[in-house]
């Protein structure tokens, strides 16, 4: 850990720090450095304070040595030398974490995600209000032409409206431009779309090969259950599924849902059948929560658009 500390103060030179030495620094701990550097122990610290000149002490112990700092602090105090402390969580939390603060007392907020700041989360939602109605009001036309030809190809209603999994794991209804002869509500919610499936129609084959099918969850995105970037909604019992098998998994439901994803735009569309499809499928939405930003979204809308791998595993 100290180690570690004085790699990462080094490399901020602004800070002018010159390290002296390390106390107390155990042969056994996994990072290990030269013995010249290890200027004394714990016990001695008293005697090296005197006779050197000390601007402050990092103190970098792992786990929770609550002694052993009292000790630090009272030699640091007696000669008027400042502290810091910097608590070893890498352990317990890698470095998915944040310090902040409620009045004077610290808080560690884990698997933070840029979303969390109050104006990124009030600059999300305006974009995708204002995205998502724009794009109902320019598809509209096309709104119109497919429900037309949807209703003279089958019997049955225009929108087909599963229920979800959204942020915090709370059900909505998604809409769906419905391209199946019959739901499969029959089955509780179950039973997944598979390859060449007899219930597809013919247009809802085409439907689903560009997803213009998805086109009708601009309508949720503006009711606020979904975002136009984000994991995309799965089916309860899917849900819990993957979150029995995949590490994680339920961290994609800090956020909403979305219409396309960082998952989908690189090939991770479709069946979820094998491990391999889950982990990488979850790791996708994963990175994507902790590396969001206006320009990864930008990002996503064009690839979805523009990128060839949106439609694989379409079906």
């Amino acid at each position: 850990m100290a180690k570690k500390v004085e790699t990462q103060l080094m490399s901020h030179k602004i800070n002018g720090y010159q390290i002296r030495g390390f106390i107390n620094c155990a042969k056994h701990e996994e990072c290990i450095v030269e013995q010249d550097r290890v200027i004394g122990s714990l016990r001695t610290i008293n005697n090296f304070l005197m006779e050197n000149v000390v601007d402050e002490i990092v103190i970098a112990l792992p786990g929770k040595p609550t002694q052993k700092i009292q000790n630090i602090l009272s030699a640091a105090d007696y000669h008027g030398i400042r502290v810091k402390y910097i608590p070893d969580y890498d352990d317990l939390f890698g470095s998915d974490y944040q310090i902040t603060r409620f009045g004077q007392i610290d808080v560690l907020s884990i698997h933070k995600s840029p979303m969390d700041s109050r104006y990124a989360s009030f600059g999300k939602n305006c974009f995708d209000k204002l995205f998502a109605s724009i794009a109902l009001l320019m598809l509209s036309p096309l709104f119109l032409l497919l429900a037309v030809m949807i209703k003279l190809e089958s019997r049955g209603p225009v929108f087909y409206c599963p229920v979800r999994i959204g942020k915090a794991g709370k059900p909505f209804k998604l809409y769906k431009f419905r391209s199946m002869r019959n739901s499969d509500d029959s089955s509780g919610g179950t039973l997944s779309t598979s390859k060449n499936d007899p219930r597809i129609t013919r247009l809802g084959a085409i439907l689903r090969k560009y997803s213009l099918d998805e086109l009708p969850q601009f309508m949720n995105v503006v009711q606020g259950h979904m975002s136009v970037v984000g994991p995309r909604p799965h089916r309860r019992y899917l849900s819990q599924q993957l979150q029995e098998c995949v590490t994680r998994y339920m961290i994609r439901h800090y956020v909403k849902p979305g219409i396309t994803g960082w998952a989908q735009v690189n090939g991770w569309r479709g069946p979820t059948d094998t491990d391999e499809q889950k982990r990488q499928r979850t790791l996708h939405d994963l990175w994507y929560i902790k590396n969001w930003s206006f320009r990864l979204d930008m990002k996503i809308v064009l690839l979805t658009i523009l990128g060839k791998k949106t439609s694989q595993g379409a079906f």
